[in-house]
C-alpha cells in the first residue's frame, strides 16, 4: 500500500518447534541460527528445519532470518560461503552478520543485515554499513531515544532495535572477558557469561564496596512502554532477544509484544503490519511469568541506576505477595495469586541471597514447601516456576489464521465459490450442478455460511460470505464442503506462489571508511575483511583479539554501564576518585572510566 510504514516484531528461535511457536503467537519475522556460526554455539540448525520453517513462514507472509554473525577464521570463509548458498535455496529472507568478509564473497542476492556486534553507535559508522550495500543495521542496545533520531536523521537504511530480553553488560562485539578468562570467544558464539559471576567490588585503597555481588549481571530489557516512541524514532524492526530460550518463553513474550505493536498499529493509520493474520492466544501473555531478572529500559530515556541485578543473575519471576505469617513447615501468603502443588518460589533470605524452594502442598493461602529457608513475615515472594501456565505454553497455546471472504456466484451449469484473502489472495473452486431452489430462502444462506465457515485446522478463519442470488438455490453439504476444501487448497497454493522475496545483491565499492587505523577490538581475524576495510580506506589492522595470546592491559569489555555510576561515585567529567578493582578467585581486573564519553572498561590483570 503507497505511503504505509510496515512495523516488523523479530522474535527469536532456537529450533524448529521455537520458530513456529512465535510465528503462532504474532511474530513478523524469525531470526534463527544455522548449523554454523551463529553467535550462539548451543543454537545450530539443520538445513532441513530450517528449510521446513520457512516453509511454515511463507504462509503468513513472515521472513526467516539466519544468523550467521560470528567472526570467521581463514579456514572457515568457504564454508560459511556455502551455507548461505544453501540457506538462500532453502528460501532465507536476509542474512545477519557480523564478519565483513561476507561483503568480498560471491554470494547470492540476499539482504545483509549489520549485526549489533558490528559496533552500531554513531552516525558515521552507520552510514557506512548503509553505503557499502548492508538493507538493515541492527542498533546498539545502548542508544538513546535521541541517539536513535540522530542516526534516523542522517541514514535511510532500515534500523532495527532490541525491545526485550538479556542485555550484555559490555557493547556487544566488544567483550573478551570469556575469551581472555577461559579461551571461549563470544565473537564466536561460545560466550561463558563472565558477566553473571560475583564479584567482589573494590577501591584503589583496598575498601570493599561490594563483596561476592553480581555487580556486572544486568537486569532484563523491556521497552514494551516505549515503543510509540521507538516507532516515532524511526524503528521499523522491533527484536526480541532469546535464540538460547525454550518455545514457552518464545510464545509468552511474543504473544505479549504482539499486543503491544498492535495497540501502536491501531493509533497509526500510515503503519501496518509486516505479516498476515491475527492471533488469539488461550492464556493472558505477561512477560514477568517467563524467565527474567528484573526489567530495565536500560539507556533509552536516559541513564539511571535502575540497570543492574547484583544479587542474583538468575530469574526472579513475578512478585506475587508478602508472607503473613509462618508456622512451622508452613507460611501463609498475603497473595491475589493462585497457586499450584510444584509451583516454584523464590525470595531474598535476611542477608539479600536468593533462595528459591518447592511447593508441596496448597492450602488455601497456606503454603507447604519443600524446605524453609529463612522464610520470615514481611518477606517479598516470587514465583520463578509457575507450573499452570508453563503447562498451558506447552500445548496449543494460540491459533494464527487469516480472514478469507467467500464469494458464492451462480453460473449457467453450476456454481462457482471465490475466496479472497485479507491480503487479496483469490483462490477458485468450481461445480456443474443442476440449480435446485431452495424451499426457505434464509435458511438456504445460513446453511451456506455454515459449512463454509467450517474452516477447522486451515490457516483462515471466516471474514465474510457473500450470496446475491434474489432466489437462493439450495446446496447439498456435501457440495459446499467439497468446494470449500478446493477453494482453499488453491489459495493456499495461490499464497505460496505469490510470496514476494526481496533480492539484493551487494556490488562492491570504495566508500570511506570513518577512519584509517583498526586497532585489534574491530574483530579483523580473516583475509577477506582485512581486503574489505583496506579498500574502504583502512591503512593499518591490528589482528583481532581472538588471533592473539591473552595479554595484561587488554580491554576485557566496554560499557556504558558504569560502577562508579552505580554506586554513587561518578564525579562527572573531572573525576579524580581514581580506579576501582573486580576480584573474583586470584584474579584482579582492573576497572577505568573515560567520563568525556561516560563509558567504562575493565582491563585484563
Amino acid at each position: 500500500m503507497a505511503g504505509m510504514h510496515s512495523l516488523e516484531l523479530l522474535s527469536p528461535a532456537r529450533d524448529l518447534a521455537c520458530g513456529i511457536g512465535a510465528i503462532d503467537h504474532g511474530a513478523d519475522a524469525v531470526y534463527i541460527g544455522a548449523p554454523k556460526f551463529g553467535a550462539r554455539a548451543a543454537a545450530g540448525n539443520s538445513f532441513k528445519d530450517i528449510g521446513t520453517l520457512i516453509a511454515y513462514a511463507r504462509k503468513y507472509r513472515v521472513r526467516v532470518y539466519i544468523a550467521l554473525n560470528t567472526i570467521l577464521l581463514d579456514a572457515e570463509l568457504e564454508d560459511a560461503r556455502a551455507m548461505v548458498q544453501r540457506v538462500y535455496e532453502e528460501g532465507a529472507d536476509a542474512l545477519i552478520i557480523q564478519d565483513m568478509a561476507f561483503l568480498e564473497m560471491d554470494l547470492p542476492p540476499l539482504p545483509l543485515f549489520a549485526s549489533t556486534q558490528t559496533h552500531n553507535e554513531e552516525p558515521a559508522r552507520i552510514r557506512f554499513l548503509e553505503d557499502v550495500g548492508f538493507a538493515r543495521v541492527i542498533l546498539a542496545r545502548e542508544l538513546s531515544l535521541q541517539h536513535i533520531r540522530e542516526i534516523r536523521a542522517t541514514t535511510h537504511v532500515e534500523l532495527e532495535a532490541f525491545i526485550h530480553g538479556a542485555l550484555c553488560v559490555s557493547y556487544s562485539g566488544r567483550c573478551y572477558f570469556s575469551q581472555f578468562a577461559q579461551g571461549r570467544s563470544a565473537n564466536r558464539g561460545e560466550c561463558a557469561q563472565m558477566c553473571r559471576l560475583p564479584y567482589t567490588l573494590t577501591d584503589s585503597k583496598g575498601n570493599v564496596l561490594a563483596r561476592d555481588r553480581h555487580v556486572l549481571s544486568l537486569r532484563d530489557l523491556n521497552l514494551s512502554d516505549l515503543l510509540a516512541d521507538l516507532v516515532d524514532a524511526g524503528i521499523t524492526s522491533f527484536k526480541i532477544e532469546g535464540r538460547l530460550k525454550d518455545a514457552g518463553y518464545v510464545k509468552n513474550i511474543t504473544a505479549f509484544y504482539r499486543a503491544q505493536l498492535d495497540d501502536v498499529l491501531e493509533q497509526r493509520p500510515d503503519h501496518r503490519r509486516a505479516s498476515s493474520g491475527r492471533t488469539v492466544t488461550g492464556f493472558v501473555p505477561d512477560p514477568a511469568r517467563s524467565f527474567n531478572r528484573g526489567f530495565t529500559d536500560y539507556f533509552l530515556r536516559g541513564r539511571s541506576r535502575a540497570i543492574a541485578s547484583p544479587h542474583t543473575p538468575k530469574s526472579l519471576g513475578k512478585a506475587i505477595g508478602r508472607v503473613r505469617s509462618v508456622h512451622g513447615d508452613s507460611f501463609t501468603l498475603d497473595t491475589e495469586h493462585t497457586l499450584h502443588n510444584g509451583d516454584g518460589i523464590c525470595f531474598f533470605d535476611s542477608t539479600d541471597v536468593l533462595r528459591g524452594v518447592h511447593i508441596n502442598t496448597v492450602e488455601g493461602s497456606t503454603l507447604s514447601p519443600d524446605a524453609m529457608p529463612d522464610i520470615r513475615p514481611g518477606t517479598v515472594v516470587y514465583r520463578n516456576h509457575d507450573i499452570a501456565f508453563v503447562a498451558t505454553l506447552q500445548g496449543m497455546s494460540a491459533r494464527r489464521t487469516i480472514g478469507l471472504h467467500f464469494f458464492l456466484e451462480e453460473q449457467e451449469d453450476g456454481f462457482t465459490l471465490r475466496g479472497v484473502d485479507d491480503d487479496g489472495v483469490e483462490g477458485v473452486a468450481r461445480v456443474r450442478l443442476p440449480r435446485q431452489q431452495a424451499q426457505t430462502p434464509g435458511a438456504a444462506r445460513e446453511h451456506m455460511r455454515r459449512h463454509l465457515a467450517r474452516l477447522g485446522t486451515t490457516m483462515f478463519h471466516l471474514a465474510g460470505f457473500t450470496y446475491t442470488a434474489p432466489h437462493p438455490a439450495f446446496l447439498p453439504a456435501a457440495v459446499l464442503n467439497r468446494m470449500r476444501r478446493e477453494c482453499v487448497t488453491a489459495l493456499e497454493a495461490e499464497r505460496m506462489r505469490g510470496y514476494h522475496r526481496k533480492s539484493r545483491s551487494v556490488v562492491p565499492n570504495n566508500a570511506p571508511y570513518p577512519g584509517t587505523h583498526l586497532d585489534k577490538y574491530a574483530n579483523v581475524v580473516n583475509a577477506l575483511a582485512a581486503a574489505f576495510y583496506r579498500r574502504h580506506g583502512i591503512q593499518t589492522i591490528e589482528p583481532g583479539v581472538e588471533l592473539q595470546a591473552p595479554s595484561p592491559g587488554t580491554i576485557l569489555m566496554r560499557s556504558r554501564y558504569c560502577l562508579k555510576y552505580q554506586f554513587d561515585l561518578c564525579g562527572g567529567k573531572n573525576d579524580d576518585s581514581g580506579e576501582l578493582f573486580l576480584l573474583h578467585g586470584a584474579e584482579r581486573y582492573r576497572v577505568a572510566c573515560d567520563c568525556d564519553r561516560c563509558e567504562m572498561t575493565v582491563t585484563a590483570p
